[in-house]
């Protein structure tokens, strides 16, 4: 709240350069931050009495709003990338994706592995927690095992995270 805004009796001022002038009457506080040329703001409402501070509202709204584009702008969203498996996969079909688990996770992404069982394949899930164990010790060193190999339905799924640096 500013200004005519703030319901209070009396409220602890803070002047412009940060100094504590103490407790003093709204009309009076509003009269100093009047003079000064400059709105008074209520910066903690919850205390007894509210603190208030005399500042350019319109100026400090303005830097909030830039530190918070900036911090939106530095933050990384990080994706779930998928990468399917097939219980009966050749060598270099799992190098092809064994790749991609590789690049993904270079790139700051999650990787969910899953094994997709067809047909009677889902009678032998003990090889598809065999391919997900081998990529799981393959890439020990830069990420780490978010959630275990688990079957659910006909898919044997792992989540892989990118270790923190």
């Amino acid at each position: 709240m500013i200004n005519d805004e703030i319901r209070a009796r009396e409220v602890r001022l803070v002047g412009a350069e940060g100094e504590q002038i103490g407790i003093t009457p709204i009309r009076e506080a509003l009269q100093m931050a009047i003079d000064l040329n400059l709105d008074l703001v209520n910066v903690a409402p919850q205390a007894k009495p509210p603190v208030c501070r005399i500042m350019d509202y319109g100026k400090f709204r303005y830097e909030t709003q830039k530190k918070e584009k900036e911090a939106r702008k530095n933050q990384k969203i990080v994706d779930l990338k998928e990468v399917w498996f097939r219980a009966n996969i050749e060598e270099h079909d799992y190098q092809t994706k064994f790749r991609n688990v590789i690049k993904f996770l270079g790139e700051g992404d999650k990787v969910k592995c899953s094994v997709r069982f067809r047909g009677r394949e889902i009678t032998h899930a003990n090889i598809g927690q065999k391919i997900l164990e081998r990529v799981k010790n393959e890439v020990v060193d830069i990420a780490v095992v978010e959630r275990q190999p688990k079957l659910e339905g006909r898919s044997m799924i792992m989540i892989l995270a990118p270790k923190p640096q």
